[in-house]
This record gives C-alpha cells, structure tokens and sequence, in this order.
C-alpha cells in the first residue's frame, strides 16, 4: 500500500504599478462582461423562456466589441473576457441540471 503525500505551496506576487493598473483594468472588464451576459441570459430566460448559450452571449461580446460605449473591452485581452463567459456557462448549466442552488 502506497501512501500519498500532498503538499501545497503559497506564491505571493508583488506587481508593479504598471502591471497592477492592467490587472484592475483586466478584472474589471471581466466583471462587465460577466454582468452583461448575465443580464442577457436572465432577461431572454425571464421575458421568453429562451435559454442563451456561450456561443451566443460570445458573439453579443463581439458585437459590445464594437460599440462606442464597449470599445474599452478591445483595451484587454481576449482570454479572460471568453474565459468569464465560460464559467457563467458552467453556472446556468450546473443549476439547470439540479448540482447549484
């Protein structure tokens, strides 16, 4: 019989200003796109009792791209902005599948 040893390690980083004014610029996208393709999902789901994939809400990111008002997610990468649709994705499917309250 084998036994297992776990370990685990704390990482502790210190950015510079530079790259803590990305990272807050970062988050913060994230968090208004996540905000948006909530309301979205809930609105569609609350008014026509349609649910909206990840396929659709990335495609409303990519029309927020081009707005005037959501010309500042082009500012950030990508990846975390697909990355946030992501889990909200795996959020309406775990509820609609009984594992979230």
């Amino acid at each position: 019989m084998s036994r297992t040893v776990k370990r685990a390690f704390k990482f502790r980083c210190y950015p510079t200003d530079a790259q803590a004014a990305e990272l807050a610029r970062t988050f913060g996208c994230v968090r208004k796109v996540y905000n948006l393709a909530l309301a979205a999902r809930s609105e569609a789901w609350a008014l026509r009792r349609e649910r909206v994939g990840y396929n659709a809400t990335s495609a409303m990111l990519t029309a927020w791209k081009q707005t005037e008002e959501l010309a500042f997610l082009n500012e950030v990468s990508s990846v975390p902005l697909q990355q946030a649709l992501r889990h909200l994705q795996a959020g309406f499917v775990n509820f609609f599948a009984g594992r979230a309250r």
